[in-house]
């Protein structure tokens, strides 16, 4: 009758005998006794807590592209950006914000605000 099926419609099982250190299911949980004391995990302490809420690390350390440039906000810079492998382009002006992924600049011919990203930065120049 089975005969006709094919063998890949039958699920498979493994090939090897279950190890006998696995423990099988019963079926016939054992009660607990009542008077059993039921072991607590124990307490961790927790840290104190923060005065000042730590703020993202890349933002405000000076050994981080941002964190530098964020002290130099007010500036004028010029900023040489690769573009794919072997294109350098650079772009100048007052240094007026920085984020995480991105600076803005306002140029100075047009006083129009340019948002370039900041991970493609090879060189920065900052003028005093």
């Amino acid at each position: 009758m089975f005969n006709d099926v094919p063998n890949y419609y039958y699920p498979m099982y493994p090939m090897y005998p279950m190890p006998p250190s696995m423990p099988m299911p019963s079926n016939n949980p054992e009660p607990m006794m009542p008077n059993e004391e039921v072991p607590m995990p124990p307490t961790t302490q927790l840290p104190p807590d923060f005065e000042i809420e730590p703020g993202p690390p890349v933002q405000d350390d000076i050994n981080y592209t941002q964190g530098y440039l964020k002290t130099q906000i007010g500036e004028y810079v010029k900023i040489e950006f690769l573009l794919g492998t072997n294109m350098l382009v650079d772009r100048e002006g007052k240094l007026i914000d920085v984020g995480i992924s991105y600076v803005v600049l306002q140029e100075p011919e047009t006083d129009n605000f340019l948002m370039a990203d900041i991970y493609s930065i090879k060189f920065v120049e900052i003028f005093k």
